[in-house]
């Protein structure tokens, strides 16, 4: 799963993973988002589609409809979205994409659940896959969005069973097009999704673990702080 992740750098960062070639429709901001512990119940900065131009919105991660009577849920598995009851419309209609630095997960280890930063090895951010309800736009708490999951093999399965799905920026921007169908989204979900063995990881801080600690030490190497 993803419950956890940091989108530290600015957004020019983030962006430039498209090329220069794409026109979007996002101000310039070389101020650093500084967010080392992104948690759910948070808005977040969502990459996603509207007119045929790409926007940058603040969303809240998490998604609840109406007739549900559970916490809102953060997650979506990508093997049964496309065709559940509740992840069906948004998996159609509002495919969006969250920038990162990389993911947080947690191991049990001994008594202990020891906290991991997962990131890509060529330290290069990340562009996550996700859906929501739409129009972005709006900014309101009837909004939400759900980081879409993928599950975990090699050695990526040691910490943890599931990962986010994480695309390649050509495969990202095609996720984003409101022209693509939800049949033509699962291929892409398919071919375009990042592999595995691109990502290491080490041992952090247990202070992540707390939501209100967002110092940048939380991405630290436990042997190098």
């Amino acid at each position: 799963m993803c419950g956890r992740f940091a989108q530290s750098k600015n957004r020019e960062d983030y962006l430039a993973l498209f090329g220069k070639k794409e026109a979007f429709n996002i101000p310039y901001d070389p101020e650093p988002i500084g967010r080392y512990n992104v948690a759910p119940g948070t808005k977040v900065l969502l990459l996603s589609e509207r007119d045929e131009q790409v926007y940058l919105d603040p969303v809240l991660w998490g998604y609840a409809p109406g007739w549900w009577d559970k916490p809102p849920l953060i997650n979506a598995r990508v093997e049964t979205a496309a065709a559940s009851r509740m992840f069906k419309p948004l998996w159609q209609h509002g495919r969006a994409i969250v920038f990162a630095d990389g993911w947080f997960e947690w191991k049990r280890e001994g008594d202990v659940k020891q906290p991991y930063f997962i990131h890509r090895a060529d330290g290069e951010p990340i562009l996550m896959a996700a859906i929501g309800s739409t129009p972005f736009e709006r900014g309101d708490e009837a909004e939400g969005f759900l980081i879409v999951t993928a599950a975990a093999d090699r050695g990526l399965i040691d910490i943890h069973d599931r990962r986010p799905l994480v695309l390649v920026p050509e495969a990202a921007r095609e996720w984003m097009r409101q022209d693509v169908g939800g049949k033509e989204a699962e291929a892409i979900a398919a071919e375009g999704a990042v592999p595995a063995d691109a990502f290491i990881w080490h041992p952090v801080t247990r202070a992540v673990g707390n939501v209100h600690n967002q110092r940048s030490d939380l991405i630290t190497p436990l042997d190098e702080r």
